[in-house]
């Protein structure tokens, strides 16, 4: 294939893709045929010109061509324009890492969004070095990896894209001709790879297979970058040094930690039990361990320093004679005995945690280590006597490193959280009170019939009951079952891998104070915590965090959050047992599928607000969890902004984000790339948290100024947006027909269901199948719809501000664009949503739909919409779609010219495979190809787009 040529300058970005297109087409056509080739050149010929000239007749030439498609010739069009977009995403990523290190190169190492350009901020803001180290001893900044399905890419066609990466970057090097040479045979051998690989799962993920996949990103990146970031982090706090031999290698206490949903998070999954959160922390364990014992062996190959020239400390020397180490060769050699030890007793300890034998070199035995701590405490004995012998420098090479990986990652790695929903617990507790007989002023109690004030009263009531609700003579529901050995193996990995392997139980769907508390009770139940009997100190167990979600969840969000911190024996909890913290979740997918994007945005603004009012009132620090998605429907969209952004006051150096699907991919594919997010992400975290008052002042200005007129807007975007989706009869059809959801649905992509029963319901579906399949059909309205008609009629009517004129009103909404945050971030997030819209394919998916009059009804709303959100954004900012950002611009122009004619084969696909009989066997065959080949223009559709789930 051949990417679309310009008459304009080539820049790097063109000949990668030129390079890489033209490479795919001589596969293609080795391995497929001249014809194939020619078929597929035709089709691509048709968009790019369609996409160059924009007439309706090359548009449906393209629409012909694919329609007299033979049905083999559809998988491999569907194969050759999906594996372009994997290449141009390849390039796009190596161009963005490029323009980085120019920018760089041009601005100095304090570009916008590094960690140098945060500290230099809030130094000339008057913060000491020391002040901001103290600040970071107690930050919690947490990337938190959860398994939902976004990411269509199996892990074997990722494994080539890295490779093929890789390759580029060769490239850029000088070389001699036969190196040059085989160099670019490398690299068309591995996209002939990448043709050859079967591009879609055969069978469905499992619990198992996430974790695994997860896991592969820490040895690609996380293991690098994120000691590297504290280690950068620690020396930019410090002083200058006097010369490259004053060095401190003292570690920073970790800052940014790890966190997983996968193997914990059973909200709606029946396929997490017990057994996967032990898998998860096992797995995570071992590939820890792995990682220790693979740097531990390095290091003792590194340090070769001799005992005849430089002198060691004590301490060292005791470490070093604890090795049973037989060589003569080694024996003036400190370094490498007290290496040798440590490697036993890392290998002894991973036999012990894992039950697995993980070195790879022999050993001998040895203690294993109690904990992480113990183990930093050897590779301390090690630098401080490096430090202490004019080998600091030495110790720069690996062991600092180290040193600092086993802070962060520990023997844990990651902190799995657990999830569930709160009727769930709900449910358990019904049962386990009526089988124990609880009673509540004399009286049987039947949990579920209760009140909320009753359900409050007995659950307070049982966490100062030492009597066990549960019996070990009681044969309880297979849910109850299930849920008291999850909290059970809970209880026993913290005691096996230590407290930090879990520390959080998220509660879904929290609606009221007893939702909290029933987890509490589950908690006493399972050996988690202990009654809260008299005055003993609280036993730490697992923090309740609340996951408020939907619209009128985070209206009451406030007041559940102070009733929970008003209650004695939860406030005693948090103070002595959270050391004084208490985290909050919010989810951006529920509210924005509820509410849409105006009234989920404005609804997360103000729980937040009120959130810090509460927790300022109790003295308590606020930890918000942002659920975000990939999808600016889902609360997607550029970190560093978005945090920036938060309301003053609700960061304080706390915040957990989750990453899932293809962002994770594509944030932390390699270390380079993830290495610039996780600085955006600690960078971004810092200024939001120690900017200071002057920007507190701001933001309460603007919130009050604008405030008003905001939730009027917000209302009528919520009006307009449930009047289509929710109150429109016939709508729920209209969407089952008109976009790929049912496909979806079939992908191998995830081990948790696309819904959360088996019911055609909007109401049921998940939200990201929800946005995901908008996003096929290039109409993701979950990023638009009703913005256009709460804006425009403010413009017009003026809601709150009727007495204004219009161009008043019109000069408050640039005001509020150019001058408050909150507000200027959900404009330019939408405007990437609606740049990558498209009215015309969009079309094309609504005849699918049989029912041409509701269809034109519908369609057209949706095109009216679309037409007043351009304008009235158009009209606030003041230019068009990207015409500030042209590199997007011209990125997404070249792109879609190889989007189109997948959307297009995919809805031709749809409409034999919806149309045709399936009664006979070569019919079923015919399907099940169909099916293939839809699944294929679905994997290239969300490559193409990059952040559609």
């Amino acid at each position: 294939m051949k990417p679309a040529s310009s008459n304009d300058v080539i820049s790097p970005l063109r000949q990668d893709i030129r390079m890489l297109g033209r490479t795919l087409g001589e596969v293609i056509r080795e391995c497929e045929g001249r014809s194939i080739y020619d078929v597929i050149e035709k089709l691509r010929r048709a968009a790019v010109k369609f996409r160059r000239e924009g007439q309706d007749s090359d548009g449906r030439m393209l629409e012909r061509q694919i329609r007299r498609l033979a049905d083999g010739e559809a998988n491999s069009v569907a194969r050759a324009f999906s594996y372009f977009l994997h290449l141009s995403n390849i390039a796009e990523d190596r161009d963005q890492t490029r323009r980085q290190r120019q920018q760089w190169q041009l601005e100095g190492p304090a570009t916008p969004g590094s960690l140098q350009h945060a500290i230099e901020r809030l130094k000339s803001g008057g913060l000491s070095g020391a002040r901001i180290r103290q600040h970071l001893s107690q930050a919690c900044i947490v990337p938190v990896l959860t398994a939902h399905p976004t990411e269509v890419q199996r892990k074997s066609t990722l494994d080539l894209h890295q490779e093929i990466a890789r390759h580029l970057r060769q490239l850029d090097a000088p070389h001699a001709p036969l190196e040059a040479a085989h160099l670019q045979e490398r690299l068309t051998g591995l996209i002939a790879a990448l043709w050859q690989t079967r591009m879609l799962r055969q069978s469905k993920l499992t619990v198992l297979d996430e974790i695994d996949n997860a896991l592969s990103y820490y040895t690609s990146t996380f293991f690098s970058t994120l000691p590297q970031l504290h280690l950068d982090m620690g020396a930019l706090l410090r002083k200058p040094p006097k010369s490259v031999f004053d060095v401190d290698n003292t570690p920073l206490p970790p800052f940014a930690h790890m966190g997983s949903w996968i193997g914990g998070d059973r909200d709606g999954n029946p396929n997490v039990n017990d057994a996967t959160l032990e898998q998860a922390l096992l797995r995570q364990c071992a590939h820890a361990l792995r990682y220790y014992l693979t740097e531990v062996h390095e290091l003792g190959s590194e340090l070769s320093v001799s005992q005849s020239l430089m002198q060691v400390t004590p301490a060292l020397a005791d470490l070093a004679a604890s090795s049973q180490d037989p060589s003569t060769h080694r024996q003036d050699e400190p370094y490498r005995r007290a290496c040798i030890h440590i490697y036993a007793r890392l290998a002894a300890t991973a036999q012990a945690l894992t039950g697995r034998r993980l070195a790879r070199r022999s050993t001998y035995d040895a203690p294993a280590y109690p904990t992480a701590a113990d183990l930093a405490a050897d590779l301390h004995t090690v630098a401080e006597s490096l430090d202490t012998h004019r080998g600091a420098l030495v110790g720069r090479l690996r062991l600092t490193h180290l040193c600092q990986a086993v802070e962060i990652f520990g023997f844990h790695l990651a902190t799995v959280d657990l999830r569930q929903s709160s009727d769930v617990h709900e449910r358990v507790l019904d049962e386990l009170m009526r089988q124990a007989q609880v009673t509540l002023d004399g009286k049987a109690v039947h949990y579920a019939r209760l009140n909320e004030a009753d359900r409050i009263r007995v659950l307070r009531q049982e966490l100062r009951e030492p009597r066990p609700l549960v019996s070990p003579w009681v044969d309880y529901s297979a849910e109850t079952s299930k849920e008291l050995a999850i909290l059970r193996m809970a209880s026993g990995c913290r005691r096996r891998f230590g407290e930090a392997a879990i520390r959080q139980s998220i509660v879904s769907h929290t609606e009221t104070l007893s939702d909290l508390l029933e987890v509490l009770v589950l908690q006493q139940e399972t050996g988690l915590i202990a009654p809260t009997v008299g005055n003993t100190t609280p036993q730490a167990g697992l923090m309740v965090v609340p996951l408020f979600e939907t619209i009128p969840d985070l209206e009451r969000g406030a007041d559940i959050m102070d009733a929970w911190l008003s209650l004695p024996e939860v406030a005693a909890r948090v103070r002595q047992a959270q050391h004084g913290i208490q985290e909050v979740m919010l989810g951006y997918s529920d509210s924005n599928k509820d509410g849409g994007y105006l009234t989920s945005h404005w609804s997360l603004y103000q729980a937040e607000r009120r959130l810090v009012e509460v927790f300022h009132k109790h003295r308590t620090r606020l930890r918000l969890f942002h659920g975000r998605g990939g999808s600016v429907g889902r609360g997607g969209g550029p970190s560093y902004d978005s945090i920036v952004a938060q309301p003053p006051g609700t960061v304080n150096n706390q915040i957990r984000l989750t990453e899932q699907g293809e962002i994770i991919q594509g944030r932390y594919k390699d270390a380079e790339v993830g290495r610039w997010h996780l600085e955006l992400f600690v960078a971004a975290t810092l200024e939001a948290s120690l900017a200071g008052a002057p920007a507190a002042r701001n933001e309460d200005q603007h919130a009050t100024a604008y405030g008003e007129a905001m939730a009027w807007m917000s209302q009528t975007a919520r009006e307009a947006y449930r009047n289509l989706v929710y109150e429109t009869e016939g709508f729920t059809d209209y969407f089952f027909a008109s976009t790929p959801i049912r496909e979806i649905a079939g992908l191998n992509i995830g081990s948790r269901p696309s819904s959360r029963k088996a019911l055609q319901r909007i109401e049921d579906l998940r939200a990201i199948p929800w946005s995901f399949s908008w996003a096929q059909c290039r109409l993701p309205l979950p990023g638009w719809y009703g913005v256009g008609a709460a804006l425009t009629r403010y413009l017009e009517d003026g809601g709150p501000d009727h007495a204004l004129t219009r161009d008043t009103r019109l000069q408050r909404l640039q005001a509020m664009a150019r001058d408050w945050p909150f507000f200027r971030t959900l404009l330019s997030n939408m405007e990437q949503v609606l740049a990558k819209t498209d009215l015309a394919i969009g079309r094309a998916y609504a005849e699918l739909f049989t029912d041409k009059t509701l269809r034109t009804q519908i369609f057209a709303r949706i095109e009216t919409e679309y037409h007043a959100t351009v304008q009235i954004f158009q009209d606030i900012t003041g230019h068009g779609l990207l015409a500030h950002d042209a590199p997007l611009q011209a990125a997404l122009a070249e792109r879609f010219a190889y989007i189109d004619p997948l959307n297009h084969l995919q809805v031709e696909l749809l409409r034999r495979m919806r149309s045709g009989p399936a009664s006979t066997h070569r019919a079923n065959e015919q399907e099940s190809r169909d099916q293939r080949a839809i699944h294929m223009t679905i994997n290239g559709i969300a490559a193409g787009l990059r952040n559609s789930g």
